[in-house]
Formats: structure tokens, sequence, C-alpha cells
């Protein structure tokens, strides 16, 4: 009989996106093979503590909002390479106990110590194979003038926009609004750089707009990006692979508000998503293309969902930006985008953990020392 895979599902988190990552933790681990794996829950909670075997569905705030009462252990990983890594209970850090060995990571977490690298970094000083980019990709991928920047040098057509430091907004707010103006016409999309599932972003049609915008960004990130707003249509397209992915079909998200706000995306379920999406073949290959092109700008790994715009007039499409942990909730594009590809929700999360392996096995042959 084949020996069953221990990965832990890591899932929680500081970020704003905390309640996200728990709805998708609650499909990734009802997805997962019980045949393959033994699944590990494990919580980041907001204050940054990692607790073992809590599903996410029992977590303060989940679901209905009662707490089942479950046995749970708090833990630490430790940064030492093992594998297959240990648990380590922070209540006996003298003896170091181990709760077990852990094969590989699965983490859903999303935003900030998540997403950023930051995570990932930890998971690579242990030396653990784990799901999705590794820190460069992850930094990359998560910071959106740094994604932008990556984007332009690969030649990739993106929105026009501005960067602004929130200490530089705040010293001077009317001398900012005044830049923007000096650069596009209204109206004007204003977001944090690092962050992401809609959070704190706002449309701006004018300048009392607009200095709300920059506040309400700067509350989420020292660094803000104001954006052309593009009249157009919303198409969405999941990447899976490392040094040779490839696309799903496009998916297109046709926003129940102005535009797919935090509260279409996970609260109101207004939006309606459509895939695939009804492109002509030759925009369907394109997106394809500026899909995967996104992926290899960032060196990504893994897996990411990139979104686009197709402007209406002039039927451009535009890289708007990349998702390096995208979302896995029950209305998520990424895994619906690869269903609809041929590839069930099953066996993506198969594919995943293969990949993690095998960019691990890829890592160890490379060498780290003269001797």
């Amino acid at each position: 009989m084949m020996k069953k895979l221990r990965v832990a599902v890591l899932f929680g988190g500081r970020s704003a996106e905390h309640e996200v990552s728990l709805q998708s933790a609650r499909n990734v681990i009802a997805a997962a093979d019980p045949r393959k794996y033994e699944i590990v829950p494990i919580e980041i909670t907001k204050e940054g503590r990692w607790r073992a075997g809590i599903r996410p569905e029992f977590v303060r705030g989940a679901g209905d909002g009662k707490r089942v009462i479950v046995k749970s252990q708090e833990v630490i990983l430790a940064p030492t390479p093992a594998v297959p890594a240990p648990l380590v209970l922070t209540k006996r850090l003298d003896s170091a106990r181990s709760i077990g060995r852990l094969d590989v990571i699965f983490p859903v977490l999303h935003g900030t110590f998540g997403e950023d690298g930051t995570i990932q970094g930890l998971l690579e000083l242990a030396g653990i194979p784990y799901v999705g980019a590794g820190v460069l990709g992850s930094a990359a991928g998560m910071d959106k003038e740094v994604m932008k920047r990556l984007f332009r040098e690969r030649g990739l057509p993106i929105v026009p926009y501005l960067t602004v430091r929130r200490e530089e907004f705040e010293a001077a707010p009317r001398r900012t609004c005044l830049a923007v103006e000096k650069k596009f016409r209204y109206p004007v999309f204003v977001k944090p750089a690092n962050l992401g599932s809609s959070v704190g972003i706002s449309k701006a049609r004018n300048r009392r707009e607009l200095a709300a915008a920059l506040r309400t960004a700067a509350d989420y990130d020292r660094k803000i990006l104001v954006e052309k707003a593009i009249a157009g249509r919303e198409i969405e397209c999941s990447v899976l692979g490392n040094d040779d992915p490839i696309a799903s079909v496009p998916g297109e998200v046709i926003p129940g508000s102005e535009f797919y706000d935090y509260a279409d995306k996970y609260l109101e379920d207004s939006a309606k998503l459509i895939v695939p999406a009804p492109l002509r073949p030759a925009q369907t290959r394109e997106v394809q293309r500026l899909a995967v092109e996104a992926f290899r700008a960032i060196d990504c790994a893994g897996m990411a969902r990139v979104d686009f715009f197709l402007e209406k007039r002039t039927g451009k499409i535009y890289v708007n930006e990349i998702n390096t942990i995208p979302g896995f909730t029950a209305i998520s594009m990424y895994p619906r985008m690869w269903e609809a590809s041929g590839l069930p929700y099953a066996k993506l999360i198969d594919r995943l953990i293969e990949l993690a392996l095998e960019r691990h096995r890829e890592k160890t042959r490379t060498r780290y020392s003269l001797r």
C-alpha cells in the first residue's frame, strides 16, 4: 500500500485577507484525496501564532461563527533543514519534541506575511517542499510596483501607473493629487502596492475622492499605486507548472458593482463568472501567451492566476497583475478555469503537490558551499 504524504495546509495569517484564507483552506482540505494524503491543518492566528489541529471551519469567525472545541497544539516549524520536517511543540522547545513529520506544506495564505515571500523564506530555511512560488517570485508578485517593472522589462503591455509613497502623500496631499492629475484624467484606481483581494482599492472620479482613496490605501501600505482606469472586460487565466508552465482556458469576471471589489468576491456573490471567457480564438491564445510570460517574468513556480483588462475601445489586452497564491474558495476562478480545461479540483491538488516535490528535488542539486 502506498505511504500517504503528510501535507500541512497552512492557513489564516496576519493579513487583512485572513478570512479569505479560511475559505480557501476549507476547499483545499475537502478536495485532497484522503487515500493519498494525511492532512495536518495549521492555523496561523491573526497574532501570528501557529496552532496545529484546528480545521479552518472551526476557527472563530468562520462559518456560523460558533467555535467547535477541538484538540490543538501550539507549534513552530523548526528552521533547520530536515526532510521530513518536524513540527515542534512550543512548550517543549527545551526538548524539541516533535509531533510528527511533514512531507510538504501547502500554504493557503493570502496577502502580507503569507504571499509576499516571508513564509516562503522560513520554509526554505526549514528545507521542506512547499506548494507555489519561491521567495523571489512571491515577493515580486506581491509588490505591484516591482511586478509592473518586471512586466515592462519583459515587454508585456501594462496599464499606465504612478507610484505614491505614504510619507510623500501625508506630507503634501495637495501636491500629490496635483501630480496624479498631471499624469491622468479621472477616473483612476488607487490601491495599496502590497495587498490582494481588492482590499483597500478605490475608484476616484475627482480630487476629493482621490484624496480619500489615497488615505484608505495608505492605511494598508507605505507604497500606493494610482492607475489609469481602463474601460473594458476583466479576463483571468490560470497558470500551472515550474520551468515549463501551461495556461488554462481564460475566464471572464463581470462585476456586480462598479468594479470587482472585496464584497463582490467574497460577501455578496453578485459577480458573474464565465468560464471559458467568450473570446475570439486569437484573443484566447494571446491571453494564454501573456499569462505564461507574466509567470516567467517574476520567476514564479507552481501556480498563479494572471488578471487582464481587455479594453473595449481598442481591443488591447493589458496585463493587470499576477496572484501567486490565488483563491481556492468555492467560487474562485483559479480551480474553475482548470476544471474547464480538463483538470478537476482533486487532480489539481495532486499536480500542485507533485510540482512542489519536483521543485524541491531540483533545488537539492544546487551546491551551497565550496566543498
